[in-house]
């Protein structure tokens, strides 16, 4: 119970989910997207975000949801999606790590409001993560497929250095979102990322500043 109500205390009186804001996204991400569903005529859509960190905070889907937009939002973070639930009770919401395999997984944690959170032990070190107060726990990966059953319009990919792996375990000659978001944070893996997705007939169409945005183009 006191937990809940710390999570109530900080979206009301530290977050102030109450009032409405131009934008969410850290780089003004959101207002392209939204502007973009605008041009393409896509209204009430749907939205899977995977690493959604927060239902308000540097979100890329908090735009689209209040203008009518639901979907569903991953995150390896249990409180996170507690924040979700309360928010986006209407979502489905679902506490796991997306991979290509099903396995026992570690997930290290920097704190429980961190967007930094990741199954990286690379990505936990070049982000100074303190090896001697480190916590982690163990958890199941699930399979994007399995827990996405229909179509939707946008795709969010923000999981802290393991995107290219995850955009590849995902059916997307099944679901074919009109347009792909995803943070890139190694330029290295940029061009086969771009490539991969050319497969699908995604094009590339746009930089802010670490996402990047692919628009299907068949």
């Amino acid at each position: 119970l006191l937990y809940k109500l710390f999570l109530y205390y900080r979206l009301i009186y530290k977050e102030k989910f109450f009032i409405k804001r131009k934008t969410y996204s850290q780089s003004e991400e959101d207002i392209f997207i939204a502007d973009f569903m605008r041009r393409h005529n896509i209204k009430n859509g749907k939205y899977v975000d995977v690493g959604a960190f927060h239902p308000i905070k540097y979100s890329n889907t908090c735009l689209l949801f209040n203008k009518g937009w639901s979907g569903i939002n991953i995150d390896l973070n249990p409180t996170s999606i507690d924040y979700f639930k309360i928010l986006r009770p209407k979502d489905k919401n679902v506490c796991c790590v997306i991979s290509n395999k099903e396995k026992k997984t570690k997930i290290f944690i920097n704190n429980i409001f961190s967007p930094l959170n990741t199954i990286s032990r690379k990505h936990a070190s070049s982000f100074n993560f303190d090896s001697k107060n480190e916590l982690h726990f163990f958890s199941k990966s699930r399979k994007f497929n399995n827990i996405v059953k229909k179509k939707f319009d946008f795709l969010n990919i923000d999981i802290e250095g393991l995107d290219y792996q995850v955009i590849k375990s995902i059916n997307l000659n099944k679901y074919k979102p009109k347009l792909i978001c995803i943070e890139i944070l190694d330029k290295k893996i940029l061009k086969g990322i771009k490539r991969y997705l050319n497969k699908f007939e995604y094009c590339y169409i746009k930089r802010l500043s670490t996402s990047y945005l692919f628009e299907y183009k068949k």
